[in-house]
């Protein structure tokens, strides 16, 4: 089927919410601030080498739109009641930035200022379509595309299939064959799958698995530096720097010998960090899973990833081999069980309690290989290559809620890119460059020297 054949659905009635939806409920703040706010939106760009024509970008955006319901879905979030309602199709907001006279060598600053820019700008939950585009053309051949979704309706792979989706439109209206696109799921076929097999036996043993796993545990939390209490605390800044190549070839080296992923290298260092501060052995990290399982539904546009607490026990662990051991583990049985964090909830009550306090605040970790997707890939008469690196930090963001985001990038270069999101009110500036050398000091010992007994 060709997407833009594709005939304009009219708006639909009530839809229940997805077990992802319902998490982001959990932290609901409104419109105006939290997960269904104004700056809970996703930026991803692209360099694009070629002559764009605007009108037909503009048409193949509406194209999409058509095509993924989620891009026009409004969540309603009231007191007893919880639906979504998807909207007739309308055209996303484009935005033509001309960057003539930029020097090819400063370009990519200009990217990431852009990206920048327009994280710190509001885009609400409540807005149709939870999709817009900037194209900041540097001359006839030489362009970046910037898409932003709301969070409430993509997640970062989501994202990757709007722009190939957009990609694929824009060669169609151009006349270029072979760009046809199977049809569209909808995210309204998982959630109808999602919510009649929560009863089934998987879901079931993976909840008993949860259950035992989780009993007694708490989210691992460090100090604040100003109480919850103290005020407005709801922006977000991110903090971004690179490490040297010498230690992401260490990292690498020791995951191939240990047949683990860099992932638990990288996490097996940050749970021997929170030892250090916290003095806990049950260190207990949450991460996020994409939650795409189902082939079926690879190529569905919404909010699917699930939010998963690994919990290790560093009890009697005398090295870091010891340790890689342990997350390896923790790893591999949550891998095969991942759930929506509802599930956990109902099997774990006390989990966030800890999070909960005044003068505490959870942290999430999450290591990111980029797509290789759209790497300097030709689509029609345009190449598209994706933007990943991201090296300035800036005051205000994306939201996360209410603590601390660490992300790693794993890029197609030798380095580590560090991304650290943090609540302003809660954390100052120079705690995240302190945490940061630190935890990087004790990943440089530990992958130099993983026998040596931990310190």
């Amino acid at each position: 089927m060709s997407i833009t054949e594709t005939a304009a659905p009219a708006a639909t009635d009530r839809a229940p919410l997805s077990l992802q939806q319902e998490f982001l409920c959990l932290f609901d703040k409104g419109n105006e601030v939290g997960p269904y706010g104004p700056r809970y939106h996703h930026v991803e760009a692209w360099r694009i080498r070629g002559r764009v024509d605007i009108d037909t970008l503009r048409a193949a955006l509406h194209d999409v739109v058509v095509r993924h319901e989620a891009l026009r879905t409004t969540v309603v979030r009231g007191t007893e009641d919880r639906y979504q309602v998807i909207q007739a199709a309308t055209s996303p907001r484009l935005e033509v930035r001309e960057l003539t006279g930029v020097d090819p060598d400063a370009r990519e600053l200009v990217f990431q200022d852009l990206l920048n820019e327009l994280e710190a700008d509001t885009f609400g939950s409540d807005e149709s379509p939870l999709l817009r585009a900037l194209l900041g053309r540097f001359d006839d051949d030489d362009a970046v595309l910037i898409l932003d979704g709301h969070h409430a309706a993509v997640d970062s792979w989501s994202m990757q299939v709007v722009v190939r989706d957009l990609a694929a439109a824009y060669a169609a209206r151009k006349g270029y064959p072979g760009h046809d696109l199977p049809e569209a799921r909808q995210y309204r076929e998982f959630v109808d799958e999602q919510l009649a097999g929560i009863g089934n036996e998987r879901v079931q043993k993976a909840r008993e698995y949860w259950r035992n796993k989780l009993s007694g545990a708490r989210i691992t939390t460090v100090t604040t530096d100003l109480p919850k209490s103290s005020g407005e605390w709801a922006d977000t800044s991110w903090y971004r720097f690179v490490t040297d190549a010498e230690l992401r070839a260490k990292t690498e080296e020791l995951a191939v010998a240990t047949r683990s992923s860099q992932f638990m290298i990288l996490l097996g260092a940050f749970t021997v960090l929170l030892h250090k501060m916290t003095g806990e052995n049950d260190i207990v990290v949450p991460t996020f899973m994409p939650g795409r399982e189902k082939a079926r539904f690879q190529d569905t546009v919404g909010s699917f990833f699930n939010f998963i607490p690994l919990r290790t026990d560093l009890s009697g662990a005398e090295t870091f081999r010891d340790v890689i051991g342990r997350v390896r583990e923790t790893c591999m049985e949550a891998y095969s069980r991942e759930l929506p964090l509802l599930h956990l909830l109902q099997e774990a009550p006390e989990l966030m309690a800890t999070a909960m306090e005044d003068d505490r605040a959870p942290v999430v970790f999450q290591v990111v290989q980029p797509p290789l997707v759209l790497e300097a890939e030709l689509v029609g008469d345009l190449e598209y290559t994706a933007i990943w690196r991201r090296e300035l930090s800036q005051d205000v963001g994306c939201y996360v809620p209410d603590g601390m985001l660490w992300c790693l990038h794993l890029g197609p270069t030798e380095d580590i890119l560090a991304n650290l999101a943090f609540t302003k009110g809660l954390f100052r500036d120079s705690r995240m460059s302190e945490m940061a050398a630190e935890f990087f000091e004790v990943l440089r010992q530990v992958v130099t020297e993983p026998d040596a007994p931990l310190r």
